[in-house]
């Protein structure tokens, strides 16, 4: 950790003249080959772009990020957990390559290694030691055109939209990835991918997250922006096979098909993100109907002191109507984010609605906090509980009761320069009447503090 820092502090005077982009979630959309006519000889610009070409059009650029994250919790799964009171850490990192031959080839590689420590029982989100993550090739067709048209092929991460449906998975130890193909198009104010992918199962070996034929991911996903009115709108549709799947319902094979519209943008004080989604399929010969409607709005108070944003969360989540029908109601989030209500990771987005004020106070550029209340309920009394990975919970047992719990929670973000930042993140969840019935039902007390470096 001493290292971290000491090379962050050296590290800071090259963002602070500009000679950098920023980092991003998905370290293949950062391009360095701006820095091809830069005559520095510092070592990090080596790292970001070393020319392997007279004409300095081939060349290969490393990064990578290394994350360490503290937890603490009390009753962990509301007093399941034998251990009542028990901390562990997460380790994570990620390295890559990226190569460039011209500017009408690349490739891209990436290895990942999560590793736990001192808890009880892991999942493959948790640890896994080491790993091929991503390695991919594209072949771009009209570099700097108005209209371009790309070719990707390979084990790669996939992020649309506001992670509702696809996500990187963020939250875990454990970042998770697709092997398939993607056809990219952009043109002005609009950009289309289509996509055909295997889901890579994470497994605790070293090098063995092989390819995956049981789980099927495939559709397309269009962002039109500088929409009168509306400014920005998404449009997509996924199709998702999996061998077995289980809800409340049951278990069997599952082909879901998602049909969804998102409306988003923001003005100097207003931010604001409306999405709906429709699921037609068939799941171990039920037909699927479910859904999803969902609002985002953030309101900022500028012209107060610590510009405090004010937020509002609002969710509607489809559960089943009715166990042992024909159809089955409970909405498939697919790939969503892992701690899909903040690092806690207690539940997750099917058979649910939730209201979630929050306020974000900005106390300096570097340095804010976010306080939020959210409380749960079941959509539907017929179905159960469901946690982050769409995996049942709780059934619901025929208990009536929809109330499932209030969540309190703190979380501050301090970023010392674009290299490292630190967070914290304290969360009290106060169990309602479905859990305190249906199972130990114990109020939770859940820390993480964060520290990551990323290059």
């Amino acid at each position: 950790m001493k290292r971290l820092l000491i090379l962050c502090i050296c590290l800071a005077p090259l963002w602070a003249v500009g000679q950098y982009a920023p980092f991003k979630m998905l370290r293949y959309e950062e391009n360095y080959a701006f820095l091809k006519s830069d005559t520095s000889r510092n070592f990090y610009r080596q790292m970001k772009f070393t020319a392997l070409s007279k004409n300095r059009g081939t060349y290969v650029s490393f990064g990578g990020d290394v994350r360490f994250q503290y937890y603490h919790v009390i009753n962990d799964e509301w007093g399941e957990q034998s251990d009542k009171n028990y901390g562990y850490v997460f380790s994570r990192y990620l390295g890559h390559a990226d190569f460039h031959a011209g500017r009408h080839f690349r490739v891209f590689t990436e290895l990942q290694s999560g590793m736990a420590n001192a808890k009880a029982s892991t999942s493959p989100a948790d640890e896994n030691p080491l790993d091929l993550h991503q390695a991919f090739f594209d072949v771009n067709m009209f570099p700097g055109k108005k209209n371009n048209l790309v070719f990707r092929v390979g084990r790669q991460e996939l992020l649309y939209g506001s992670q509702r449906l696809i996500s990187v998975r963020e939250g875990p130890n454990n970042r998770h990835s697709f092997d398939g193909a993607k056809v990219m198009f952009s043109g002005r104010n609009v950009k289309t991918d289509l996509l055909y992918s295997h889901y890579v199962a994470s497994k605790k070996g070293v090098f063995d997250d092989g390819y995956n034929k049981n789980v099927k991911l495939w559709g397309g996903y269009s962002v039109f922006n500088q929409i009168p009115l509306l400014q920005n709108m998404d449009v997509y549709y996924f199709g998702f096979d999996k061998k077995a799947n289980s809800y409340d319902e049951g278990k069997g094979k599952e082909l879901r098909h998602s049909a969804g519209t998102r409306i988003w943008g923001k003005s100097q004080r207003w931010r604001y993100d409306l999405e709906a989604v429709y699921q037609f399929g068939d799941f171990a010969g039920k037909s699927i109907r479910a859904w999803t409607a969902s609002a985002h709005v953030d309101y900022v108070l500028d012209g107060l002191m610590f510009a405090p944003e004010l937020g509002l969360k609002t969710e509607l989540i489809s559960g089943d109507k009715q166990l042992g029908d024909k159809r089955l109601n409970t909405f498939n989030p697919l790939f969503p984010r892992g701690g899909y209500f903040g690092l806690a990771a207690l539940i997750g987005p099917a058979n649910l609605v939730d209201l979630h004020p929050s306020v974000t106070l900005n106390f300096t550029d570097k340095f804010n906090v976010d306080l939020d209340y959210d409380v749960f309920w079941r959509y539907s009394s017929h179905d159960g509980v469901y946690g982050p990975n769409a995996a049942l919970i709780y059934p619901s047992m025929d208990i009536p009761n929809k109330l499932i719990g209030h969540q309190y929670a703190m979380v501050g973000e301090y970023i010392t320069n674009p290299f490292l930042h630190f967070g914290c993140e304290l969360t009290y969840f106060v169990t309602g009447d479905f859990l305190r019935k249906a199972g130990p039902g114990k109020n939770l007390l859940f820390l993480c503090l964060t520290t990551e470096f990323k290059f």
